[in-house]
């Protein structure tokens, strides 16, 4: 009998992205919806980090690169860490890859073995469990509530360490919730971990430039964990570039020369003219990245006022990123005309089809009592969606 592999049928759909569908197909059908289920900023694109595209194309930019990048690029990454980070990296211990996606598949599959357990604290980026189930590995959750600010305790993550741990995934800013870390809370955790030498630390600071705090801090700043901490990061958020698919790592270098080894067998390097337009992006005015945090942080003030008009939403004002993540719990139980919200999923549901406006459901990233919304959009749409998401709340009774 012809059937997929047992690694597709055990794989989840992208929440998000489906969300994200859903709303498409309605748009396309004449109905009015406004999606905040998707992770991406409206911005466009700079001009400068655009002419260099164009310069690329124009020079002949048109060939395969090494298959980790550009060296050019490579030195932009480790510039730019040493700039933002105080980080010392140099170009072998750099791979770029097809979006920050592909760089974390490439680092779990090249330190995973099958029954190899991964830590994440919950909640979580949609994607990190599915990449531990494609490297044969073994999820591993510490739960971390509204109450915690969804950050994880370091007793917390003494008592997830078995002996078959091998790694740790998280973000900071966090997808979904916005929360971050601070050097207090990363040493704490360093510290745990400097008495666990084999696990490996992954960081995804793809959110690092839209942080409404102190300055981002990285646990990979920590010299006794250097030789087991990668940083996945990219250009996709903080500037405006999610389609330019261009993300990386920054490793120890048996782990980049794995994921170099990985990748030339999948994808090789990345698009030439998007890596280009990336070291422009890097090395050249950063202005840019600060104007748009600037507008986040204001549609952030704009929403965090509406949205705790909701009396049935308890909400955290979140440090980073560009989502809240209520919890919506209080919620579960009501209907409206036959309808009946049991969780946050029936509720993205209910606002997808009542108000016109596309959530994610927080089951999605682990948190079965949340919503995540995106706001990043204009804060007159953003205005809007809030609005029509009360007015079908008040209908619930």
């Amino acid at each position: 009998m012809l059937k997929v592999s047992n690694r597709i049928t055990s794989m989840e759909l992208s929440p998000t992205l489906a969300m994200s569908q859903k709303s498409r197909d309605m748009k396309e059908q004449g109905i009015d919806v406004i999606n905040l289920s998707v992770g991406e900023p409206d911005f466009k694109t700079p001009d400068h980090i655009k002419e260099a595209a164009h310069n690329a194309i124009i020079n002949n930019y048109s060939y395969y690169s090494p298959i980790p990048g550009f060296l050019k690029l490579r030195e932009a990454i480790c510039t730019k860490l040493k700039r933002d980070n105080d980080l010392d990296f140099t170009p072998e211990q750099v791979v770029v890859s097809n979006g920050a996606k592909q760089s974390i598949l490439n680092v779990m599959m090249s330190v995973i073995n099958p029954g190899d357990e991964v830590i994440i604290p919950s909640p979580y980026w949609v994607s990190y469990v599915e990449i531990v189930k494609l490297a044969q590995g073994i999820n591993i959750f510490i739960p971390a509530g509204i109450e915690q600010n969804f950050k994880i305790t370091p007793e917390q993550l003494e008592a997830a360490i078995t002996p078959r741990t091998r790694a740790f995934l998280f973000s900071s800013p966090s997808n979904p919730t916005g929360s971050i870390y601070s050097r207090k809370e990363l040493k704490a955790l360093a510290q745990v971990f400097e008495k666990y030498p084999d696990i490996v630390i992954i960081s995804d600071e793809i959110y690092e430039h839209i942080n409404y705090i102190d300055g981002h801090e990285s646990i990979a700043q920590f010299d006794e964990l250097k030789d087991r901490t990668v940083i996945i990061n990219g250009v996709s958020k903080g500037y405006a570039m999610t389609g330019w698919r261009i993300g990386y790592i920054a490793a120890p270098i048996w782990i980049a020369q794995a994921c170099t080894k990985l990748q030339g067998q999948m994808t090789s390097g990345a698009s030439t003219i998007a890596q280009m337009a990336s070291a422009e992006a890097l090395k050249g005015d950063q202005s840019c990245t600060l104007e748009m945090k600037k507008a986040f942080k204001q549609r952030r003030e704009v929403a965090f006022e509406l949205l705790t008009k909701i009396p049935s939403f308890e909400i955290k004002k979140p440090d980073g990123a560009f989502y809240f993540f209520p919890d919506v719990s209080k919620l579960f139980g009501k209907s409206c005309n036959g309808i009946i919200i049991n969780n946050p999923t029936d509720l993205s549901l209910y606002l997808l089809n009542e108000a016109k406006v596309a959530t994610v459901t927080g089951e999605a990233f682990g948190a079965p009592d949340c919503l995540r919304l995106s706001y990043a959009t204009s804060e007159e749409i953003m205005a809007e969606a809030i609005s029509r998401i009360k007015s079908a709340i008040d209908k619930l009774n």
